[in-house]
């Protein structure tokens, strides 16, 4: 995942986490209905929370399975005070998850598991085109999930994808630039070269 988007993700859920948690003290605190910025705040609070999930996890996650019932199970989830926040609560237990995971990289893994999947799906194309002779076409296909991939090997170590002129880097000279910042060895960097 690129840098500045993982930072960017990252300062996302941090501030959610730190609204959760100042919206649920309020809410602790409060004797009567909270007042309307708090629940404009909330709305906005909640409404970004399903994107995160759906971003960065799909509706299928636990995370969304629980989002969802947070929700069904509330009436008014923007009605809370000193006897009603527990919703509060939940929803920001929820979000603190994803931070523990997201901060121990299991969910950027998960999508890079998933986008290997789709990647082998892609060899797998170019292998039946070769088996069928269709050799310029599996060689675009594959090389073209060669090139993906090391591009976004480079990005996760930090290794600049561009040349002088703006434009990308092609296969070589990413091999090149990643076996020369040790991400694998020179045995790689050979073997890729004669693909």
């Amino acid at each position: 995942m690129n840098q500045n988007i993982h930072q960017k993700l990252k300062n996302e859920i941090d501030e959610l986490v730190r609204y959760g948690e100042e919206i649920s003290v309020a809410a602790s605190k409060s004797g009567s209905i909270l007042a309307p910025d708090y629940i404009a705040k909330t709305s906005t609070w909640v409404t970004k929370i399903g994107q995160i999930i759906r971003n960065l996890c799909s509706e299928d996650s636990q995370y969304f399975k629980n989002y969802a019932d947070i929700l069904k199970k509330t009436d008014s989830f923007y009605v809370m005070n000193s006897n009603w926040y527990r919703h509060i609560c939940v929803m920001n237990g929820i979000i603190k998850a994803i931070q523990d995971d997201f901060d121990k990289g299991l969910l950027v893994n998960f999508r890079q598991l998933l986008q290997a999947e789709i990647f082998a799906d892609f060899l797998e194309m170019g292998e039946y085109l070769l088996k069928e002779n269709y050799k310029d076409a599996a060689a675009v296909i594959i090389g073209s999930v060669l090139e993906d991939t090391l591009r976004k090997l480079a990005v996760s170590n930090g290794i600049n994808i561009l040349k002088q002129n703006g434009n990308y880097m092609t296969l070589e000279p990413l091999n090149i630039e990643l076996a020369k910042a040790n991400v694998y060895d020179k045995l790689i960097q050979k073997q890729i070269t004669s693909w």
